[in-house]
């Protein structure tokens, strides 16, 4: 079964739906907090904690990133846009892992994967600096050779499938393999997963994965980890995140 990185993003969303930063940018004494998020996670049994610094500081805010990095027991995934300022940021907070998405103001969240075969000098620059400072570099990219090849040629550790159209198919057929929508976007994520592992690079997968439609990604071959936020913390309203986070495992483990 592949391993859990649970994005805790929108825990952040509740809280600064009430609270404002302060001075600095301080949250103090605001809540949900992040780290404790972070921690209830990790006891329901996540293998890893992600969280994405955007841009306009929507949800996770830098003082997230500085508290999380040391209190994270298991693996910190920092997602990010390929900019000066981002790149100077995950060079100094030095997560396991940094994985380049692309990113829009007026998104409610990522529509897509990232461009990199048009953008291979840029972005392979990007990757020499998350390397010097110690960072797996992943690439978010939709199931496409072309992307994945360059993926490789700009020396990515990981390429994460945007999972994001099979979901989309799964709810609009009900789960049904057997419609040719679903069957299509299904079998370019398989397809596109040998392609990664034999050119040498892990393959993760996630974005909109759910406790219903989760199984059959989760048994794809070679598949080393799902990163799920929204449906976990959305469980995780009812019935607290330790066992949203807990509930999720056991659905992967169902496979297909």
């Amino acid at each position: 079964m592949p391993q859990l990185s649970v994005n805790i993003d929108h825990i952040a969303t509740i809280r600064n739906a009430r609270y404002k930063a302060g001075p600095g940018g301080s949250l103090d004494f605001a809540e949900p907090d992040p780290v404790r998020a972070a921690h209830e996670a990790e006891l329901g049994g996540a293998d890893g904690i992600t969280v994405h610094l955007r841009e306009d500081r929507r949800h996770i805010r830098d003082d997230d990133v500085q508290r999380l990095r040391p209190f994270v027991r298991t693996r910190f995934n920092l997602e990010m846009a390929a900019t000066d300022e981002m790149v100077r940021i995950a060079s100094g907070i030095r997560p396991h892992t940094a994985m380049l998405v692309p990113e829009g103001r007026h998104e409610v969240t990522t529509e897509g994967g990232l461009n990199v075969a048009d953008h291979e000098g840029r972005l392979a620059q990007v990757v020499a600096a998350l390397h010097a400072a110690g960072c797996l570099a992943s690439a978010f990219i939709d199931p496409d050779p072309r992307h994945i090849d360059a993926a490789k040629s700009c020396g990515f550790d990981i390429c994460e499938l945007h999972t994001g159209g099979y979901a989309r198919a799964f709810a609009e057929h009900g789960g049904n393999f057997d419609h040719p929508s679903l069957a299509r976007e299904f079998d370019a994520l398989r397809d596109g997963g040998v392609r990664i592992l034999d050119l040498g690079m892990r393959f993760n997968a996630g974005h909109a994965l759910n406790y219903a439609n989760v199984g059959p990604v989760a048994a794809l071959p070679g598949l080393y980890e799902l990163h799920i936020g929204h449906a976990i913390v959305s469980r995780g309203a009812f019935t607290g995140l330790r066992q949203a986070v807990s509930d999720m495992k056991a659905a992967m483990g169902r496979g297909g």
